[in-house]
């Protein structure tokens, strides 16, 4: 089969960038043929006053996307088209040349994007449904959820306002891939067609294996940004009695602010190492004892978890949206209560102080991970979602 794979790529290569990866490199592997759509937000970077207003309308319709979309599909005359992120330079308007040429369309729901300007739901460090089922997201544009600019949350309320109107969510898209059962409810709740969304869950791939031994030190892996709970993580720390060693792995906005944190309060067992490359990751989760998700947010699937699970590492994650979903509180990990340092630094402690019992625990997980998070459970699903859209396309 040939797949077209439509990907707008971040400024910051992250985890959703790593899963298309993943799932391209997956599906060579079985031998079908991958053509590739990119644009990436670094052609934003250094654009004036114009070039941003213009980005804004290209972010409702772009033209030149679906020109160029349509090129491919003309020449290439792919099965099917998968995409990924869309925001904000391809744009809907990619959806109706795929329609033009009538070939069906997969879109991966990766972030809450088309419920929430914002895409995390999340306002003040704390979860905001305000917008979730309004036909304009005006509240967003009140706040200024999208890189706090209310200009920029106004570009991405029109466009989710005016494809709602246009029905460009319920007719254009044949099939919609949720990473979790939680989310999947989560955009029927917001207007999604339920009968259109199934579950797929991330993998890892290749198989890193079971980890050896107890673990010598605490770890996150992840963005450092507010929606993490990176301020709840250091709160945590410096609440416990023993020094638990802890390394933190990973960029973002918040850097410089943890960095200061780290030295402030004289957290002198925390390691800030910055970004990391995926060996590296592997090798960090291979001597771990525990790993660390403190977000505050409604996290969608964070790959993490799911290398976690491969590796057998036990998951310390907040009970909240598809986090309490995922990892099995006592038995594939632990849960705290979202923005709780004082429980999170308790749940800390009693992992560091039972390692025999953490082994077993880090184990069930593994077993998470070859009954559920493999490459070829994953292939098989995914083969399957297409074949539906197709089938229904036809």
């Amino acid at each position: 089969m040939r797949i077209l794979v439509v990907h707008n790529g971040y400024q910051k290569h992250g985890g959703e960038d790593v899963v298309v990866e993943a799932e391209e490199r997956l599906l060579r592997a079985h031998g079908h043929s991958v053509v590739r759509y990119r644009r990436h937000n670094e052609e934003l970077r250094g654009r004036g006053p114009l070039g941003i207003l213009t980005a804004g309308m290209q972010t409702v319709w772009s033209k030149a996307s679906a020109r160029e979309v349509a090129a491919l599909l003309a020449k290439e005359k792919p099965g099917v088209v998968h995409f990924h992120n869309i925001f904000p330079l391809i744009s809907p308007a990619a959806y109706y040349a795929c329609a033009e040429a009538n070939v069906p369309v997969v879109q991966t729901l990766h972030n809450y994007r088309l419920l929430c300007p914002g895409a995390y739901f999340l306002r003040d460090g704390r979860v905001c449904e305000e917008c979730l089922g309004r036909s304009v997201p005006w509240p967003g544009v009140v706040h200024g959820c999208y890189r706090e600019s209310r200009a920029a949350t106004a570009a991405v309320a029109t466009m989710l306002a005016v494809h709602r109107v246009m029905k460009t969510w319920r007719e254009k898209v044949g099939v919609y891939i949720a990473l979790s059962d939680f989310a999947r409810k989560k955009f029927i709740e917001g207007g999604l067609p339920g009968e259109r969304i199934v579950v797929k869950p991330n993998f890892v791939d290749p198989d890193p294996g079971l980890k050896c031994g107890a673990g010598e030190f605490a770890l996150y892996v992840g963005r450092l940004s507010v929606e993490k709970g990176l301020r709840v993580l250091l709160g945590a720390w410096g609440r416990l009695q023993e020094k638990i060693p802890l390394r933190i792995a990973g960029d973002g906005p918040l850097k410089e602010e943890i960095a200061a944190e780290i030295k402030t309060r004289e957290l002198s067992s925390v390691e800030l190492l910055g970004r990391r490359a995926p060996s590296e990751i592997v090798s960090l989760m291979q001597g771990a004892r525990f790993l660390v998700l403190p977000s505050v947010c409604y996290e969608n699937f964070p790959l993490a978890v799911a290398e976690a699970f491969a590796c057998g590492l036990p998951v310390i994650a907040s009970r909240l949206g598809s986090m309490a979903e995922i990892v099995a509180d006592g038995d594939t990990g632990l849960h705290v209560a979202p923005g709780d340092s004082a429980e999170l630094a308790a749940k800390a402690d009693w992992a560091w102080r039972n390692p025999g019992r953490l082994q077993e625990i880090g184990k069930a997980g593994r077993q998470e991970y070859v009954s559920k998070y493999g490459p070829e459970q994953n292939y098989k699903r995914l083969m399957g979602i297409f074949e539906r859209a197709i089938e229904e396309k036809s």
